[in-house]
């Protein structure tokens, strides 16, 4: 039936709950992976530095050129930094712009970063080979948007260089795209924090498969928020605990909140009066790094070892990096900087583990032992250390103590840098989305989309498929066409399934089974959903089952229809109702294949199409005449097994009685 809708819409996607969350990431090595022969030395490599803080005096404004911060994160404290030229001022103009989602004004905008490039600026020239890559305002290019990204990053543009890395690896050019994520990787790293583990704010997912994700998205409304509000309300009162949240919210910018170092230092202050030792930690976090004050080591010394003496182990870590970097102490002290690392491994601190890894990798204090060092990685790796991640990606991209494994260690290289400074893009869309700018947030998805964020591409994909002409898509000649959003819908879609989106995979088979942006095609849709089956999507062994039941890109075959739905309930049972309902319509085409019954089940949609349009209308979602077409199949089957038991039970009752001329005995009823 080509107009029925497979059993995927607005039943099911309330039936079948979707995992489109990154899985964990857990690293489990073997003997073969260790090297036979002796390791090579790390010192006699300029890519191995002790513990790696070569670029902590500088801003995230220096570490990530050409950012958006001052557009969309600009200090109430401290003064707007002025263009260093009318290149630099006009860039920022044109940003601004791209970002209205006013027509007009996007297309000034798109010029006048157009004329900054050809200045060579290489902000500008980033943001032009993104505007080339999706086909804003321009026929969309490929070759053309790879070209000024490369000039981007020659000339230190650091998004660029996460867009080539992920391009680079779209193609498995791992020789190419491992050095980029190395270097990006370690201006990540070097914003983390020297003693507790930086928290890991996860980019939000708009969606939880079907529908507007409302319970992650509560949760980051920021001071709208109710829960926020009473807490800076407890705060007020004077709650210590709370006064450590607010500030810990404000450093990081959590739960949707602006970052704001200064109201984080207040709160922490004040929470220190109280003895509140947690922010004794983060007081000495913020003096190391000079984070809203000035820099002072000897100030973080003091902080940190008041935290540690209320058992807050993962102080020791703090304490033990400036005694191996010397600051804020007498001198370098390794000897004591092993014992503080020791101390906090000793109380469950991953970042412990992290560190005298470090101590036995260079062999500072310790005799050095690089297995050793490996297993201590290893360990705060499967913790979710991410500086652990990174060493363990250098020292399979060096081939140190382990086997050379470069695809591997660009993985991880990855996971690292979609932790620096560029992240904060992640957090300006999610802002812009809470407040009803669907238009900006999309352009800011799309931008982290393009650098390799599946959060981001899935994101996007999803705003231009709910929201339509809203989401303000730019296509080659203005607002997009319906076509023009399809397609990149499908693009990202695609992009975020290659990263392990399974809702992805699920999507992308919808566009080929519908013909949505793309051309009908049921095989290339039964392929988009095995690949969504291998990554455990019930509802894609669902959509298999159905295609096997139809032969739609799929032999026809009842059985492996069975076989799928039967599947789909096991790994999720809450496809119960839908897999019953499937399994009834299997029964009819089974046992009445030559009936009626089984014409009437596939023609409904097309005979009662006012009954399709209500179940458009009202369910809100297309073609889900199938939902009540498998009911209709249940009451079919229902009567058919209650007229068989009662004539079954007439004729047990006449048993005795010999079947009178012209009447056949009623067979006893299928099980």
């Amino acid at each position: 039936m080509p107009t029925a809708k497979l059993f995927i819409s607005l039943l099911c996607f309330s039936l079948l709950t979707l995992s489109v969350t990154a899985r964990p990431y857990v690293l489990v090595l073997s003997q073969e992976d260790f090297k036979d022969e002796p390791p090579s030395d790390p010192d006699s490599s300029p890519e191995w530095d002790e513990f790696g803080d070569s670029d902590s005096h500088k801003s995230e404004e220096d570490l990530d050129p050409g950012s958006w911060r001052q557009i969309f994160e600009p200090t109430s404290t401290q003064p707007q930094p002025q263009p260093q030229s009318d290149t630099e001022a006009l860039y920022y103009s044109a940003v601004t712009k791209l970002m209205t989602g006013d027509a007009r004004l996007i297309e000034e905008g798109s010029g006048e970063i157009e004329t900054a490039a050809e200045s060579g600026y290489p902000a500008a020239q980033s943001v032009l080979g993104f505007l080339w890559g999706m086909g804003l305002l321009r026929e969309r290019s490929k070759q053309k948007a790879f070209v000024y990204h490369h000039f981007a990053s020659d000339g230190g543009n650091m998004q660029s260089k996460m867009a080539l890395a992920y391009t680079y690896t779209r193609q498995d050019m791992f020789d190419k795209s491992v050095k980029l994520y190395a270097e990006l990787a370690e201006v990540a790293v070097n914003g983390f924090l020297i003693s507790k583990d930086s928290p890991v704010i996860e980019p939000i997912r708009l969606h939880n498969g079907a529908e507007e994700n409302k319970e992650a998205l509560r949760k980051s409304k920021g001071e709208e928020d109710e829960d926020f509000q009473i807490l800076e309300y407890q705060a007020q009162k004077g709650n210590a605990a709370a006064m450590y949240k607010v500030g810990l919210f404000y450093y990081f910018g959590l739960r949707g909140l602006r970052r704001d170092h200064s109201k984080a230092l207040s709160w922490f202050l004040k929470a220190v009066e109280k003895g509140e030792p947690r922010s004794m930690e983060l007081l000495g976090e913020i003096y190391a790094r000079g984070a809203g004050v000035e820099r002072n080591y000897t100030k973080a010394f003091e902080w940190l070892t008041l935290a540690s003496k209320h058992h807050l182990y993962s102080a020791y870590n703090g304490i033990g990096y400036l005694y191996v970097k010397g600051y804020g102490v007498d001198s370098k002290n390794y000897t004591k900087a092993k014992e503080y690392f020791e101390k906090a491994a000793e109380n469950d601190e991953v970042g412990g583990h992290y560190n005298l890894g470090v101590m036995f990798l260079k062999g500072i204090g310790v005799k050095r032992d690089v297995r050793l060092a490996c297993k201590y990685f290893i360990v705060a790796a499967n913790n979710g250390q991410p500086k652990a991640f990174y060493q363990l990606a250098k020292i399979f991209h060096l081939g140190v103590g382990f086997k050379k494994n470069v695809p591997l260690a660009t993985a991880l290289y990855k996971l690292v840098a979609e932790r620096g400074p560029w992240s904060s893009l992640s957090r300006w869309a999610l802002e812009a989305y809470l407040k009803g700018d669907v238009g900006k947030a999309y352009m800011l998805y799309s931008r982290m989309a393009e650098m390799g964020y599946e959060v981001a591409q899935s994101n996007a994909a999803w705003i231009l498929d709910k929201y339509g002409e809203r989401s303000m898509c730019m296509g080659e000649s203005g607002l997009c066409t319906d076509a023009e959003r399809h397609q990149r819908a499908h693009s990202l879609w695609w992009q975020a399934s290659e990263q392990g989106n399974e809702h992805a995979a699920l999507l992308i088979g919808d566009a080929y089974y519908y013909g949505r942006g793309t051309v009908r095609d049921y095989d290339r849709a039964a392929e988009a959903y095995m690949h969504a089956k291998s990554q455990s999507n019930a509802q894609a062994m669902f959509n298999l089952g159905y295609m096997h039941e139809h032969g739609q890109g799929l032999p026809l075959d009842l059985h492996l229809a069975k076989r799928y739905y039967d599947e789909a309930l096991v790994h999720d049972p809450a496809a119960k109702l839908p897999v019953t309902l499937a399994l009834t319509s299997l029964w009819v085409r089974m046992n009445h294949a030559d009936s009626i019954l089984v014409q009437i089940i596939d023609s409904l949609p097309d005979v009662y199409p006012k009954l399709e349009a209500w179940v458009e209308n009202v369910l809100l979602e297309e073609g889900n005449a199938t939902i009540l077409t498998l009911f209709a199949c249940l009451l079919t089957v229902l009567y058919l097994r209650e007229r068989q038991r009662r004539q079954a039970a007439v004729v047990v009752g006449e048993v005795a009685q010999p079947n009178l001329p012209n009447e056949l005995a009623m067979p006893a009823p299928m099980r």
